[in-house]
């Protein structure tokens, strides 16, 4: 028993002194160390670019559609049988050609009665009329012969009229489209025909933002590009909407290609470039130095090694540059590459500098 005491009391002493070693040397390197400073600051890694002026020739992208230079869809404005069909599909057409005839067989029956009559009264006014010279009859007796032979004149006049819109015909030069009917169909005025379409020439239709009205006018150039042909053409603006959009803030614009080969298809979509004026003095960024916030755009100005914010107003844009209207001076220095770490008043490290076109 005293043995096991004697064994466990040295062992206790032992640890004790080993306690005291081990934090005397621990709390001498503390004190070399000196009191502790906390986290040093990050500098943010950053590449700049030189605002500087240059040349740029600022041009208008869109989307637009092409649309025919005519299209009418042929209905009859009376109902009855067709007898007749006179055209081939998708061939060429003159304006006036006759391209279907509606059965007209009652009308001209109803002609023929009409002119009988008509050769009746013509005949009663002639003899009426010698009767007049001669004062054998009264000048109202005249008259309702000669009102009997104007209304038999006005009625062939309005039958002839009704039996022309049985025979339809083209309203314009222009390629037939598909017909909708046959010989021997019955159609009435909600009844489609036929599309006769006018594609030499073809309009161009598309809109550019309002806040460029006061820069395109009628004659210019634009060129466009239709999907899945890379192959430019250039039309000629013809059409200027005279109000600007107040829902989408566009203005509408319509411009003519000659369309001679017929290549360029109605219907077509097409991306339009519109140029508007060189300037030598224009603000051209990289496109990655903007940041996008909720009240517009922003870039990050190098002042004093730190990140400064300043809200800008931007321009066209090309693949890879922006052009900058308000918000940046020549002189300026941006950051082009880490803006997304850089903060307000972030310390930087600016490891290259660009100017010029990137």
């Amino acid at each position: 028993m005293n043995k096991s005491v004697k064994t466990i009391l040295i062992l206790v002493a032992v640890a004790a002194v080993v306690y005291l070693i081990v934090s005397k040397f621990t709390g001498g390197e503390q004190a070399q160390a000196g009191p502790s400073k906390g986290p040093l600051p990050d500098l943010v890694a950053v590449k700049v670019y030189v605002v500087s002026p240059s040349s740029f020739q600022n041009k208008i992208t869109a989307t637009g559609s092409v649309l025919p230079n005519e299209e009418v869809e042929l209905r009859s404005e009376i109902a009855g049988r067709v007898t007749n069909i006179n055209f081939k599909e998708g061939t060429r057409v003159k304006e006036g050609q006759l391209l279907l005839t509606i059965n007209d067989a009652e009308m001209r029956a109803q002609l023929q009665k009409l002119q009988s009559n008509q050769k009746l009264y013509k005949d009663m006014e002639e003899r009426q009329h010698t009767l007049l010279e001669k004062e054998y009859i009264s000048r109202q007796e005249y008259d309702q012969v000669s009102n009997q032979l104007a209304t038999a004149n006005a009625d062939i006049g309005a039958l002839k009229a009704l039996m022309d819109k049985a025979y339809i015909k083209a309203p314009f030069d222009g390629v037939i489209g598909l017909r909708n009917v046959s010989e021997g169909s019955y159609v009435s005025a909600a009844t489609p025909i036929v599309s006769v379409v006018d594609i030499s020439p073809v309009k161009i239709d598309f809109g550019i933002p309002g806040r460029y009205s006061s820069e395109v006018k009628v004659g210019d150039s634009i060129s466009f590009t239709t999907e899945g042909d890379p192959k430019p053409y250039t039309a000629r603006i013809y059409a200027i909407e005279p109000n600007i959009d107040p829902a989408t803030r566009t203005l509408q614009i319509r411009a003519l290609y000659p369309n001679t080969n017929e290549e360029v298809k109605p219907g077509a979509f097409v991306n339009i470039q519109l140029a508007l004026e060189n300037t030598d003095q224009a603000i051209l960024i990289p496109t990655e130095s903007i940041v996008p916030e909720a009240t517009g755009q922003k870039v990050f100005l190098v002042k004093d090694g730190k990140a400064v914010p300043k809200m800008v107003k931007i321009g066209q844009r090309t693949e890879r540059m922006i052009q900058i209207l308000d918000g940046l001076a020549p002189g300026d220095t941006i950051i082009r590459s880490g803006v997304l770490q850089a903060r307000p008043g972030s310390e930087l490290d600016i490891r290259e500098v660009k100017t010029g076109e990137i």
